[in-house]
C-alpha cells in the first residue's frame, strides 16, 4: 500500500451547515437565542442559589455546578457554531480543534457524573455538607482525568488531507475518520471509555428515578402524586433524550451514520438541552427566590429612575 502524501497538519476546516446556505441565517438566530437563554438561565442560577441562604443544600449545590458545567460546556461548541453560521471562518487550527475536543470530553464526562449521583429525595438525611463537597471534587477530577485519554490519543494520529471536519465541532469519530494511521486501538479506548461513562452514568440516574417513583407510590395525596410526578417525568425526559443521544453517538465503535444525522442528534446534547434551567423552572422552592430577587431588581431600578427623575425637578422648586 503507498503511504499518502504526508504534512504536518496546521488546521482542520468545519464544514458546519454549509449544505443549507438558505437557513444559515436563521439557524444563527435561534442558536443564537438558545445560547443567551442558556447563559442567562444558568448565571441565574448561580446567582439565586450563592445568595439565597436556604438553596444552601446539597441538592443546590450540585445544581449550581451543573449550571457552571452548561455554561463552559455551551461556551466550547456554540461560539464556533455560530462563527461558522456567520460565514466569519470556519478554520480551527489543530491545537484549537484539539482543546476543543478535550474541554467538550472533560464537560461531557464531569456532567455526567454529577446527574449520575442517586436518591436526590434523601440528601437532607443521607447528604452532609462534607460528603457533597467529596462527591463534587470527585466529579470535577474524573472529568478532567478523563478528558486527557481521548485528548492524547487522537492528537497523536496522523492526518491526511483534505482536513476537513463534516460537522460543526471537533467531533471523536470524525477526526478519527480523518486519520490515516490505524486507530483500531483509539476507536477501542474510546468505545470502552463511552460504554463506562455513558451507560454506567445513565443505569445510575434510572436507578435515582426509580428511588423516586416508589416514593412517590407512598404519597397518599394524589395532587401531591401528580405534582411529583409532573416535575420528575420532565426531569427523566431531558435525561433521558441527553444519554440516548450521547449513546447513539459514541457506544458505536464499527457504525457511522449519515453526517446530516449525525450533526442533527449532536444539536440535542451540545446545544438544545438545559439541564439545569429545566430541572429549576420545576422547583417551588427555587422559583420563589428568583421571583423575589427580580421584584428586588425592579424595585431598585424604579427607585433610581425616580431619583433620576426628581433630581432635574428640583431646580424649579
Amino acid at each position: 500500500m503507498q503511504t499518502p502524501n504526508v504534512s504536518v497538519v496546521t488546521e482542520f476546516q468545519l464544514l458546519g451547515f454549509q449544505t443549507l446556505q438558505e437557513w444559515q441565517t436563521l439557524l444563527f438566530t435561534i442558536f443564537l437565542l438558545i445560547c443567551l437563554l442558556i447563559l442567562t438561565g444558568n448565571i441565574v442560577i448561580i446567582a439565586v442559589v450563592s445568595q439565597d441562604q436556604r438553596l444552601h443544600s446539597p441538592m443546590y449545590t450540585f445544581l449550581q455546578h451543573l449550571s457552571f458545567l452548561e455554561i463552559w460546556y455551551t461556551s466550547t461548541i456554540v461560539p464556533l457554531l455560530l462563527a461558522n453560521l456567520a460565514s466569519w471562518g470556519r478554520a480551527i487550527s489543530f491545537s484549537a480543534c484539539m482543546a476543543q475536543l478535550y474541554f467538550f470530553v472533560f464537560s461531557v464526562v464531569t456532567e455526567c457524573f454529577h446527574l449520575a449521583i442517586c436518591s436526590p429525595l434523601y440528601y437532607p438525611f443521607l447528604m452532609s455538607r462534607d460528603t457533597c463537597r467529596h462527591l463534587v471534587a470527585l466529579c470535577w477530577l474524573t472529568g478532567v482525568g478523563t478528558g486527557f485519554l481521548p485528548f492524547m490519543m487522537i492528537s497523536q494520529l496522523d492526518f491526511c488531507g483534505p482536513h476537513q471536519i463534516n460537522h460543526f465541532f471537533c467531533d471523536l469519530p470524525l477526526l478519527m475518520q480523518l486519520s490515516y494511521s490505524s486507530a483500531h486501538v483509539t476507536e477501542m479506548a474510546i468505545f470502552v471509555l463511552s460504554v463506562t461513562v455513558l451507560c454506567v452514568c445513565f443505569l445510575l440516574t434510572l436507578m435515582s428515578y426509580v428511588f423516586i417513583v416508589s416514593s412517590m407510590l407512598r404519597i397518599p395525596s394524589a395532587s401531591g402524586w401528580t405534582k411529583t410526578f409532573s416535575t420528575c417525568g420532565s426531569h427523566l425526559a431531558v435525561v433521558t433524550i441527553y444519554y440516548v443521544t450521547m449513546i447513539s453517538m459514541y457506544v458505536r465503535p464499527s457504525a457511522h451514520l449519515s453526517p446530516k444525522i449525525n450533526k442533527i442528534i449532536s444539536v440535542f446534547y451540545t446545544v438544545v438541552l438545559i439541564n439545569p434551567v429545566i430541572y429549576s423552572l420545576r422547583n417551588k422552592d427555587f422559583k420563589e427566590p428568583v421571583r423575589k430577587a427580580i421584584i428586588r431588581q425592579c424595585g431598585h431600578w424604579s427607585l433610581k429612575d425616580s431619583l433620576a427623575f426628581a433630581q432635574p425637578m428640583d431646580r424649579y422648586f
